[in-house]
């Protein structure tokens, strides 16, 4: 049975896009990842014109969002001030990132800027990835290990407006989260991704946010910044299929309750490792694509 998509303008199978879903889903599961960086190059390998793909993958990166945002709000582990900054950065990320896709896709150059964008982009987290992972396998377990020091934040404090954060225990000024905010909202809406993967280890080792609140403060975020980049491409571009976004969450949300019963059964240097060798075998199946005849 296939059913048609009105904004791909494609029929397509659904119990395909449901096993999509699951996969990506489990993926994300299983190694605490959004998906967003794979299900948008799998859209693009199905025939789904790369323009969709970014405009309907933000609707699925909503919906994860607020899902695994709940435990947290729960654990009451959300720096909801540094969120508000963050979010602010974002959404102004998210409308020129949605008036430079308007602009490649009025000058038609639009799936080729998607594509060569996501061969970058999966090729250096990719390589990043295992390269850290191979560290972790290969290096000896330091018992007793002094531990390392926070880096100072000084340079934050010296910048405009420093303010004090009581959740995360700072004292900087809001420009840097707000620029790491922009630059994440601009990912969300030109590439469909989520900022997680980089948003995360910024605020870690840039903004030297402890740890037990930076997962669910950058999920909180992504929730607002990628509603935004989901209205403006609905609005703007006209590139939101629901249709297709709901068979993408619907098998999603299977395939990730999976995923997280496997990942906690393995180590986690080795689910980095094997999730680098997907997404660099994921990035050489774009560029084959791109470059082969």
């Amino acid at each position: 049975m296939q059913i048609y998509l009105p904004i791909a303008d494609m029929p397509v199978d659904p119990t395909a896009l449901l096993v999509m879903g699951a996969a990506v889903g489990f993926i994300s599961g299983m190694f605490g990842v959004g998906g967003g960086f794979l299900m948008t190059p799998l859209l693009i390998f199905y025939g789904v014109p790369p323009a969709v793909a970014v405009g309907t993958e933000t609707v699925h990166i909503v919906a994860s969002s607020a899902s695994g945002a709940m435990p947290h709000l729960r654990r009451q582990a959300i720096d909801y001030q540094m969120a508000a900054f963050l979010i602010g950065g974002g959404w102004v990320g998210a409308i020129v990132g949605v008036i430079v896709f308007r602009h490649f896709r009025a000058t038609g150059q639009i799936d080729l800027f998607v594509s060569l964008a996501y061969v970058f982009l999966l090729l250096l987290i990719g390589a990043l990835m295992l390269l850290e992972s191979i560290r972790a396998i290969l290096r000896e377990p330091q018992r007793g290990a002094p531990r390392r020091r926070r880096r100072r934040t000084a340079w934050m404090a010296a910048l405009a407006f420093p303010m004090r954060f009581r959740k995360s225990q700072l004292y900087i000024s809001p420009l840097p989260p707000m620029a790491l905010g922009f630059f994440g909202g601009l990912l969300s809406a030109m590439l469909g991704v989520g900022s997680g993967f980089v948003l995360v280890p910024a605020m870690i080792y840039i903004l030297q946010m402890p740890a037990n609140v930076v997962v669910g403060t950058s999920l909180f975020q992504m929730i607002f910044v990628t509603a935004l980049s989901t209205m403006l491409h609905a609005t703007a571009n006209q590139t939101v299929d629901i249709a297709l976004a709901a068979l993408l969450v619907a098998g999603g949300v299977i395939g990730a309750q999976a995923g997280v019963r496997v990942g906690a059964r393995l180590k986690a240097e080795h689910l980095r490792g094997l999730l680098a060798l997907i997404v660099l075998a994921v990035c050489a199946r774009l560029a084959l694509g791109l470059f082969a005849p």
